[in-house]
């Protein structure tokens, strides 16, 4: 064989061999062309510490030895470490209590119907034969913050009655809190009973059997027959109250706390069906007690007029039955006292439907002002007579805007 064929065989067995070589390392390692703008797989040294247990939030759910991931699993990984908890885990934020607004305790407090409460007041001064003084503005004050813890404890103790039959109240509506309004309740007691506390020792006295039955009414009470009758004692004993811190004698206001308690304890009983209705001889009955106390209240339309003594010079005009004195004013004040309250439950008679007997209830209580007046009036006291009748209007112009019951 010659040179040039020897060199020949080298070359061609040189060449055999580099290709072998790198035919041998390209079946080592993934081609490159392939793998070319890829995103490389995590490095071994991070593959490694994994167990023949399967993490939770493994990349590949079809692997669960987690030994062979595949290069699609990757981008799910950081989902596995994330610090973002799911929304099971997540604490839901604290609400706080509703506390309403101004409007919504005008609503639960029943404002309007505070115009029926000085009254009581003054009108226990006038009997026991006292002016109104500053004891007498302290009793006012006691029975406004009593009357209005009557009012948060009642829709307290009826929220869930309300939730059905009166869903837009304060507290079914979630404006206030339940534990808002008791917390009222409770405070206003106590600032009644201190009002009255400053009033005297016998204000006190009276005060708190009072604030004891607003809170035994709302409580339990008023779901069976003692209702009726603990409201109207609550409502005597607010005239009571009265007259022991203006100094007089409780005993004197006695006929009168007993006629503003039968008024009380009519318009009560009719209240007790305002949301059901259906009920023709409780608004029956109810119209014959006010109507009785409406009679109690007119005055005698004449005296009797005897002519004069032998000493005395004889009176003008003939002999017989003149005006009492004072008369008009005590008559007027019967006969509106008369028109506010009979008028709705006679409708609530002939209608016992839920509106008409809501507007009995609402006229009886708007009726309790006329009602105070002539109590005042007939005990002699025509200047708080005005003045207690000159809230009847007020009363009426704002149970336009929000309900009394």
């Amino acid at each position: 064989m010659t040179r040039h064929g020897l060199v020949a065989i080298a070359l061609a067995v040189t060449v055999a061999a580099v290709v072998g070589a790198r035919g041998s390392a390209s079946r080592g390692r993934p081609r490159q062309e392939e793998d070319h703008g890829r995103p490389s797989p995590p490095p071994q040294a991070e593959q490694e510490p994994r167990s023949g247990a399967r993490p939770t939030g493994s990349a590949d759910p079809t692997d669960p030895a987690g030994e062979n991931p595949t290069p699609t699993a990757a981008p799910a990984a950081p989902t596995v470490t994330s610090p973002t908890p799911g929304p099971a885990s997540t604490p839901l934020p604290l609400r706080r209590p509703a506390l309403g607004t101004p409007a919504d305790w005008v609503e639960l407090l029943r404002l309007p119907a505070l115009f029926t409460v000085p009254g009581d007041a003054l009108a226990g001064a006038a009997v026991a034969g006292r002016a109104p003084g500053t004891r007498t503005l302290l009793a006012i004050g006691s029975s406004l913050c009593l009357y209005q813890a009557g009012m948060a404890l009642n829709d307290w103790a009826d929220r869930a009655e309300d939730a059905v039959e009166r869903p837009h109240r304060p507290l079914p509506s979630g404006r206030i809190a339940p534990g808002a309004a008791l917390a009222a309740a409770g405070a206003l007691t106590a600032l009644g009973l201190a009002l009255a506390a400053r009033a005297g020792r016998p204000a006190f006295t009276v005060a708190v059997p009072l604030a004891a039955s607003v809170w035994a009414y709302d409580l339990g009470l008023k779901r069976n027959w003692a209702g009726p009758p603990v409201m109207a004692a609550a409502r005597s004993l607010d005239l009571v109250l009265g007259a022991a811190a203006s100094g007089g004698r409780v005993r004197d206001a006695v006929p009168s706390a007993a006629a503003l308690g039968a008024h009380t304890l009519a318009v009560t009983a009719v209240s007790r069906r305002e949301t059901q209705g259906g009920s023709t001889a409780v608004p029956l009955a109810a119209l014959a007690v006010t109507s009785g106390v409406a009679y109690a209240l007119t005055p005698p339309a004449v005296a009797l007029r005897l002519p004069a003594d032998r000493g005395g010079a004889a009176p003008l005009g003939p002999p017989g039955l003149t005006p009492a004195p004072g008369g008009a004013l005590r008559a007027a004040l019967a006969l509106g006292y008369a028109a506010t309250v009979a008028r709705p439950l006679a409708h609530a008679v002939l209608n016992s439907s839920p509106p008409l007997t809501q507007r009995a209830v609402g006229g009886g209580i708007r009726a309790m002002i006329p009602l105070q007046a002539a109590l005042s009036a007939r005990a002699g006291a025509p200047v708080t007579a005005l003045c207690t009748a000159a809230l009847a209007p007020l009363a009426r112009r704002f149970a336009r805007k929000v309900s009394v019951t």
